[in-house]
């Protein structure tokens, strides 16, 4: 697999990190393929080279075009990248399932844990495509869309058990701006990603409670620490969560003004309902908030206390006020660091 180039992708989704993968992958030298929902996007991408309903003021490489023909889009495709949100990626991709190249490499751009079912983007790509989970590529990472479309310098992981497939994307998508490194941690890394945006929910509610650095700085800590826990009971690798696809996108999720979920929790934070939050948004809910149930009933299986998790619950299924929650966490019982 190693030997083999990955020159022809097609990415299955036009939204804001589709759309900068996709940039990513043509700026690298590939040729690139998007799926659309809409007509309008598609014919955009295609005769304008923008996508400006996502990535506003961002001129995309010619090496793209764009169709909503998922026949026409998946031709050919030594690579697919499934670019839609965590819970509708099993009722796309059972579209999709029987378009798919028999030879290509299987990209998930998705952070989440599927309600009901509990399993990672990975296992749901594995099971609806029926391919061996070794053939499924896993992207993670510091990855605000906006700042990578922009050029920004940033990094990312690709991770897959089968080394040498996550070694084939790596060559596809290294650029000037893009660093990627290699990992074969899935589980780390999906799961890093997943939990990521449930802790940067509390950061953004912590900044809308008026918080500062330090509150920031023990949400970032402590909500890696459970994400770890987690991890470890899974079988994760504990290193993965020190580095880019852990602690690198835990801290821009948390962080950046740019993340969509810090930014709902927010709102949240000053007081709004989930539902105003949402209608601020454009009608979009943040992957947190559907995460911080999925995640809270994964770890309550495999008996991980999950804090902070249990806290975004509550506040966003069970309309808990965020300032008590807060006050809830800050009154636990009293233990050493790493119990």
């Amino acid at each position: 697999m190693s030997a083999i180039t990955v020159q022809s992708v097609t990415v299955l989704g036009a939204g804001s990190w589709g759309t900068t993968f996709a940039k990513v992958l043509a700026d690298a030298g590939r040729d690139v393929t998007m799926w659309a929902r809409r007509p309008e996007v598609a014919a955009e991408i295609r005769g304008e080279h923008t996508n400006n309903g996502y990535l506003p003021g961002v001129r995309l490489p010619d090496r793209i075009t764009a169709t909503t023909g998922a026949a026409e889009a998946l031709a050919g495709a030594q690579a697919v990248v499934l670019a839609v949100p965590s819970q509708t990626l099993r009722v796309n991709l059972t579209g999709w399932r029987d378009l798919l190249p028999p030879e290509a490499i299987l990209v998930s751009l998705a952070k989440g844990v599927e309600l009901g079912t509990l399993k990672r983007m990975s296992e749901v790509i594995s099971e609806i495509a029926e391919v061996p989970a070794d053939e499924v590529v896993v992207v993670s990472g510091p990855n605000l869309a906006r700042e990578i479309a922009q050029g920004q310098p940033a990094a990312g992981v690709l991770a897959c058990v089968d080394h040498d497939r996550a070694v084939a994307i790596q060559q596809a998508s290294f650029n000037s701006y893009f660093r990627p490194y290699t990992n074969t941690d899935v589980i780390g890394c999906e799961l890093g990603g997943a939990c990521k945006n449930v802790i940067a929910l509390s950061c953004g509610m912590a900044a809308g409670l008026g918080f500062g650095a330090n509150t920031m700085a023990t949400l970032i800590t402590r909500g890696l620490a459970e994400t770890a826990r987690l991890g470890a009971k899974l079988g994760a690798d504990p290193l993965t969560f020190a580095g880019l696809a852990g602690v690198g996108d835990l801290v821009a999720t948390c962080t950046s003004p740019l993340s969509r979920n810090r930014t709902f929790g927010e709102r949240i934070g000053r007081g709004e309902a989930v539902e105003q939050a949402q209608a601020a948004a454009g009608g979009q809910v943040a992957e947190g908030v559907m995460s911080c149930r999925s995640i809270r009933e994964l770890a309550r299986g495999v008996g991980v206390d999950m804090p902070i998790t249990e806290a975004m619950y509550r506040v966003c299924h069970e309309g808990m006020d965020p300032a008590r929650v807060g006050a809830e966490l800050l009154g636990r019982q009293q233990k050493h660091e790493w119990s």
